[in-house]
């Protein structure tokens, strides 16, 4: 290889890498967590409204708008009961969610919080939602004192929305694995950039 290959070849891949970093900076800034400040909307047991942004609360499952829960006699609406426990908190001007991904149908993924509550974590505590992501130890609480749909028989969210032929929702667990493979990503690219280096 002559030298001016070598050098060109050299340059081409600090291009690349610099490129590269610079994407992966401005990545990190866009991942920094954004504030809305509340009150808001509840459209459902884990979805708010902040006029015409969407945001779905991330880590929980809460039963659908139209899903009871229980049978027979004792059958309720639990997407009914979901819905008013989240705008008990949602319409304090107080409320505020912090978020910076998207779901696939374009709402922010979001953590919230009335005062010291997490109000995700609160909802799977009081038996309004199952937990998708961190909040398992509260849904086990729940389950264990038969609170809300754990108070009798029910149908996940999931499972009730495939039942009725329903696009599956999204609910946020995978908002949580993307930082991973950015990361394995990333890895793959610098495992072939680094067969390229002369020193290699």
């Amino acid at each position: 290889m002559t030298r001016f290959a070598k050098t060109l070849k050299d340059g081409l891949f600090l291009g690349a890498f610099l490129v590269l970093a610079s994407l992966i900076v401005a990545k990190l800034d866009l991942n920094g967590d954004t504030r809305i400040d509340g009150p808001f909307y509840a459209i459902d047991g884990d979805t708010l409204a902040a006029g015409a942004e969407r945001l779905r609360l991330i880590g929980i499952d809460a039963p659908e708008a139209d899903q009871s829960c229980g049978e027979g006699q004792k059958a309720w609406a639990c997407g009914d009961a979901a819905r008013d426990a989240l705008a008990k908190f949602a319409s304090s001007p107080s409320v505020y969610c912090a978020g910076s991904s998207r779901d696939r149908y374009g709402r922010v993924l979001v953590r919230c919080r009335l005062d010291e509550t997490n109000i995700n974590a609160e909802l799977v505590r009081q038996g309004m939602a199952v937990a998708s992501g961190d909040y398992h130890a509260e849904e086990t609480a729940a389950r264990g004192e038969a609170k809300g749909i754990w108070s009798g028989s029910f149908e996940t969210p999931r499972a009730w929305r495939a039942a009725k032929g329903a696009a599956a929702e999204d609910d946020g667990s995978a908002g949580a694995d993307s930082g991973s493979r950015i990361g394995n990503g990333i890895e793959a690219i610098f495992e072939r950039l680094k067969g390229l280096l002369p020193w290699s």
